[in-house]
């Protein structure tokens, strides 16, 4: 594309034969991009830079902006691409949608009158293996009348591709009762577009085209309002046991129930949300699952161990302000900083896997925290609520339980989701990248909070820093306040 700055193969390449990397996008959160010292290219929206006219324009507001301006200076002509196909949607099954024709020799293909719809499929059937639908076996289902000449006619046996159905069942799901119409046009105004999708990556493709296509075309004519049927689509990995995918056809199939009756339905869960990001495939393991059970029986632990102290001090909250040993500080943090991310994981970044992993960091800090006394009991208490509220997305029967134990008269899957504190997130130490000429040469612990010249000056003069440097001259330095300092030198 020739965007070095924000392309990585770009910046790879012009990084390897010495092409000037110019960033035109720049972070929102004010830090600056050197194309002499980025050392990966910055590929997320951001403010536009280098870039004229547009400068100061986020990148979403420029798009469109550069667009149209190349329109009205004949650079450019904007366009939409199309990428359905033709779709032969007969297909020779039993289960399916029956196609409302005849076949008439008279009069040819007739369609069947709306006052003899639905035409239903037959309860009789029996499926054999012989290579043709199991319709054309039931003489008396297929001999049917001509809607137009009255003569005798054959009903059509192939029924219709089930992604015909799929292409539009959410919208029958707004108004399931409606036994006049497929669906009522206020309901589906109300609830639709779905605001999350959810399915398997090998429909990605054909089942969201159709299901796009289907919702432009009833918009079309009139029926429904919305014209994009999802707002968001989370497309799941599969699971793959064996080094292939589980499926009934190559008997590598796991009995859930077995699984579920030694591990518990908590564990299947975690594990099966632990292993990958859900849009990655998942390689099942039973020493997976057993290391599941194994933390959940930690996170129990944790609770009916303690269970007399977490009780004498739910619900005391010590401010991060009263909070003296560098121990309690930086636990307080981390029960925060794990609300925080774990929300952010839930809700926005839909990485159930990485909500676990910082679950399991926080249970490991709550077992090694050794300070004792009433501010660091009445810290395990709030850590431990934070915990069991952040599990139960994932565990929910562990959850409520210890949830109950603890005393609690409400279920935890109505209480409130616990808010991150502002004050327990800010840092007391800052670890400092340091880089020389683009290359990391060394991590430095500094102050948070430090200004660019109060942090350009801490790591510039440190001795482990000037080692780095063996006296060569320095050209420029590039401070990042908590973050980086990159030092350019000559030679």
């Amino acid at each position: 594309m020739g965007v070095p700055a924000g392309d990585q193969r770009d910046f790879e390449f012009c990084r390897k034969y010495g092409i000037p990397v110019v960033p035109v996008v720049q972070p929102k959160d004010g830090t600056v991009l050197d194309g002499d010292t980025m050392t990966e290219a910055f590929t997320e929206h951001g403010i536009v830079a280098n870039s004229g006219r547009f400068d100061g324009m986020t990148t979403e507001e420029a798009i469109p902006a550069m667009i149209e301006w190349g329109e009205e200076n004949g650079y450019c002509k904007r366009t939409v691409t199309f990428r359905l196909r033709d779709w032969l949607i007969s297909r020779q099954r039993y289960w399916g949608t029956p196609i409302p024709f005849v076949h008439c020799p008279q009069c040819g293909d007739v369609p069947v009158p709306e006052d003899q719809l639905p035409v239903r499929l037959p309860e009789d059937v029996t499926v054999k293996e012989v290579g043709h639908s199991p319709l054309l076996d039931l003489p008396d289902w297929l001999a049917t009348t001509c809607p137009r000449c009255g003569g005798p006619a054959k009903r059509e046996a192939d029924t219709m591709d089930t992604f015909f159905c799929s292409s539009w069942y959410f919208d029958r799901y707004c108004s399931p009762g409606d036994a006049e119409r497929p669906f009522e046009r206020a309901d589906v105004d109300y609830w639709m577009p779905v605001d999350q999708y959810i399915g398997g990556i090998e429909h990605a493709c054909l089942h969201l085209i159709y299901a796009r296509f289907f919702t432009k075309f009833l918009a079309d004519i009139g029926l429904i309002r919305v014209r994009e049927p999802f707002t968001n689509l989370l497309t799941q990995g599969m699971v793959i046991k064996d080094g292939a995918k589980m499926s009934k056809s190559l008997g590598n199939v796991v009995d859930p129930t077995e699984i579920v009756n030694r591990f518990g339905a908590d564990t299947v869960r975690l594990f099966i949300l632990f292993a990958a990001p859900p849009q990655n495939d998942l390689d099942w393991s039973e020493k997976g699952v057993e290391g599941s059970s194994r933390f959940l029986g930690r996170v129990w632990r944790c609770v009916e161990e303690n269970l007399a102290t977490l009780k004498a001090h739910r619900g005391r909250i010590v401010p991060m302000g009263e909070l003296d040993e560098d121990a309690l500080r930086d636990f307080k943090r981390k029960i925060h900083t794990t609300i925080r991310d774990v929300t952010c994981d839930i809700e926005t970044e839909k990485q159930f896997n990485t909500a676990i992993a910082r679950l399991m960091e926080l249970t490991n800090s709550l077992t090694a925290l050794k300070e004792t006394g009433e501010t660091a009991d009445s810290l395990r208490a709030e850590a431990v609520e934070a915990l069991l509220h952040c599990l139960s997305p994932f565990c929910p029967h562990i959850a409520e339980e210890l949830w109950e134990m603890l005393g609690h008269q409400e279920v935890i899957s109505t209480a409130p989701w616990p808010e991150a504190d502002p004050a327990a997130l800010v840092r007391d130490v800052a670890t400092i990248v340091v880089q020389v000429n683009g290359k990391v040469r060394a991590r430095l612990e500094r102050p948070a909070g430090l200004s660019r010249e109060e942090l350009e000056r801490s790591v510039v003069s440190d001795p482990a820093v000037q080692e780095k440097l063996a006296g060569k001259a320095v050209l420029k330095v590039i401070a990042v306040p908590d973050r980086l300092v990159n030092i350019v030198v000559k030679g």
